[in-house]
């Protein structure tokens, strides 16, 4: 019986992080709509405006949790807003090195506090 209990409270744990997620998410695509972007397109630019001066698509993959594909698409989208740039790897021919424009780190530096008082919000209160 405890058994089943401990399992049942993980379970219920790891929905209400669900769910924390999920209105976390919608609340900063919200506030990041207003300024043309969603969560995915700021965590992008949040994750270039970083001290590397380039990531590739596979680096900036694993940090913001997007398929290869979604991720493609979405930094597509964004270079046709003329946010990020994309470039041949000098270190590998295959491979595809992503940057910020000056207006993508413009922008990101515009919603950057937008996104910071989203988190603060929903995360401390």
């Amino acid at each position: 019986m405890a058994a089943k209990k401990a399992e049942q409270a993980l379970v219920d744990q790891w929905r209400e992080m669900l769910a924390l997620h999920a209105r976390t998410q919608c609340e900063l695509d919200r506030a990041l709509h207003q300024h043309g972007l969603c969560g995915s397109d700021f965590e992008v630019l949040d994750v270039l405006s970083g001290d590397c001066d380039a990531f590739r698509v596979q680096e900036i993959s694993e940090r913001v949790h997007l398929s290869q594909s979604a991720l493609s698409r979405l930094i597509a989208r964004l270079e046709k807003d003329g946010l990020v740039e994309r470039g041949m790897c000098a270190e590998d021919r295959r491979g595809v090195r992503v940057t910020l424009t000056d207006k993508g780190r413009a922008l990101h530096g515009e919603v950057l506090p937008v996104q910071r008082a989203v988190l603060t919000k929903m995360l401390t209160g």
